[in-house]
């Protein structure tokens, strides 16, 4: 296999004139909207309308294992993998909940748990191996299996293009240990120091976060310095942060908004934006975790959080909360009334200057 990164559209600026003249006639002040304005005008330039609609949303759950979790990066033993993808499966999960209010579909997406899984008409089988390998003994993936992952990633979401028409992913994940190599992500691509990239995890004391801290400085002096995107998806792994990655490059190529979430998820997010920098121009950033070194990720791709609750679930939970935001967003520029039709007097021109 030979992956090739996808041809990235630009945003579509020409419209932004007319698109912004659509948001500043409708019955309000301008501005006044705040956000749900800028988000309006971005969905247009994402999907080159003045019109723009969200069609069939779904939040894409990547779930996989990681050797390295041997180690003791998580307080949480590497079997709550697979039982947490039966748990999406059943409906009980912290993402069931959320996406329900918003009447969001799931899909679990087996990208490398380290169990075999039932089937299920929720769950994608593209399990690419059995877990990680320990990182650091050796890399986590080969980079034939990194290929693997990003067009496993990338077939999932033209599926979904090709059936329902999709144009909107909310990408989250599960994987016990993913924290970790997250943060070895984060530090390749920020250049931060490894300490100023790693939170908490699924819930470190202060003597946890310490032990993951060192750990993962010896992951570092194992592999040595990897910038490179490829690279450092290989060296540090995680099959279900490659394959996000993956989805999310395909859905940019497909003019498709991008969701993303947490601590995670926005690892996949700084891979696709190393590979394809204008994949960020789809982007739209959920939340901002209580995991703090995820607003030093956001801030590396230039992203305004939408809500600030203090969530770190991952799952793909804040990208649901955040949704009914942008739903909003649509909403507005596709129902309220303009000056004209509304029969109401736009304030004078002069003193909108």
């Amino acid at each position: 296999m030979s992956w090739r990164t996808p041809i990235i559209p630009p945003l579509a600026k020409e419209l932004a004139p007319a698109l912004q003249a659509r948001i500043d006639n409708k019955t309000k002040p301008p501005r006044s909207l705040g956000r749900l304005e800028e988000i309006a005008l971005r969905l247009g330039l994402m999907q080159a309308t003045v019109q723009p609609k969200l069609v069939a949303p779904h939040v894409l759950v990547f779930a996989g294992d990681h050797g390295l979790a041997r180690e003791g990066v998580s307080p949480f033993p590497p079997e709550v993998t697979p039982q947490m993808v039966l748990n999406f499966l059943a409906g009980g999960a912290g993402i069931n909940v959320l996406a329900r209010l918003s009447d969001l579909p799931i899909k679990v997406i087996d990208a490398g748990v380290a169990a075999e899984l039932p089937d299920h008409p929720d769950l994608i089988k593209r399990k690419v191996r059995l877990g990680t390998r320990n990182a650091l003994h050796e890399p986590a993936l080969t980079p034939a299996e990194v290929e693997q992952c990003l067009e496993a990633g990338a077939a999932v979401v033209r599926e979904l293009a090709e059936k329902h028409g999709t144009n909107a992913i909310l990408p989250g994940e599960l994987g016990i240990g993913n924290s970790a190599a997250a943060a070895l992500l984060y530090s390749a691509f920020t250049g931060r120091p490894i300490a100023e990239c790693t939170g908490r995890g699924a819930g470190h004391d202060d003597a946890g976060l310490a032990r993951k801290i060192a750990i993962l400085q010896r992951v570092q002096a194992k592999h040595g310095d990897i910038r490179e995107p490829l690279a450092a998806l290989a060296a540090f792994g995680g099959c279900e942060i490659a394959m996000m990655t993956g989805a999310m490059l395909e859905a940019a190529s497909r003019r498709m908004l991008v969701m993303v979430d947490g601590f995670i998820s926005t690892s996949a997010a700084l891979a696709a934006a190393r590979l394809a920098p204008a994949a960020s121009d789809y982007f739209i950033f959920a939340h901002a975790s209580g995991d703090g070194p995820h607003r030093v990720a956001v801030q590396a791709l230039g992203g305004k959080p939408l809500i600030d609750l203090g969530m770190k679930l991952g799952e793909g939970t804040g990208a649901a909360m955040a949704w009914p935001i942008v739903r909003a967003a649509v909403a507005f520029l596709d129902e309220m009334a303009t000056f004209e039709s509304a029969g109401v007097s736009e304030r004078a021109k002069e003193s909108a200057k």
